[in-house]
């Protein structure tokens, strides 16, 4: 089973703003997605936290919240206590544990990424958080134009092609082809499917 805790960066200055992250969650995660077991909510302060058992959505979810900006993220990867009550902050077990330790490890001012992963397998957990850092990384240092690119490619489907991501763009093909390559968009897409399978060889 998969924890996201999920902590606020800053809240004594900046105030609350769990709820609009939450209600970007709700929007991302409507109710009934597949991977979902407990739907995210506020825990405690501003922190919120949900149970999930697909690695992929896992990793779509954490890499969304740091584009985001201004959290800490922490995966727990592991069992949990069964059953497993109606509420998310009502969860226990290790996985609960592990993601507890994992946030606290990303808020670290040391840390350029705020992600850290934490399972039972340390290897697994060691280079999922590696490759995930490393794709945060990237993440930070792309401009408004790679993200619109990059977002219209989302919209628009995996079949997509650069002429038509950059007729609805109003730029040139060229244009589209250039931001991809500077966003590193294709080595993104790439490592994904890896930081997946080593969330999911951690839970194991």
């Amino acid at each position: 089973m998969l924890v996201l805790t999920i902590d606020q960066i800053g809240s004594r200055r900046l105030g609350d703003r769990v709820d609009g992250l939450l209600s970007d969650l709700a929007g991302w995660l409507p109710d009934g997605t597949a991977g979902v077991v407990r739907a995210f909510e506020r825990t405690v302060g501003d922190e919120v936290q949900a149970v999930l058992d697909d690695p992929e959505l896992a990793v779509d979810v954490a890499l969304r919240v740091l584009r985001r900006g201004g959290w800490s993220i922490g995966i727990g990867a592991g069992p949990v206590d069964e059953p497993l009550p109606a509420s998310a902050r009502a969860g226990s077990g290790p996985a609960f544990v592990l993601a507890r330790d994992a946030v606290e490890r990303a808020k670290s001012r040391l840390r350029p990424v705020p992600i850290a992963v934490a399972a039972s397998s340390d290897d697994r957990a060691r280079d999922c958080e590696a490759v995930l850092s490393l794709v945060g990384a990237i993440m930070s240092r792309r401009t408004p134009q790679g993200w619109a690119v990059i977002d219209t490619v989302i919209a628009l489907g995996p079949e997509t092609t650069q002429d038509q991501v950059a007729a609805h763009l109003g730029i040139s093909q060229q244009a589209v082809s250039q931001r991809l390559r500077t966003a590193l968009w294709a080595e993104e897409t790439a490592v994904r499917p890896v930081a997946a399978r080593l969330l999911d060889e951690g839970d194991r």
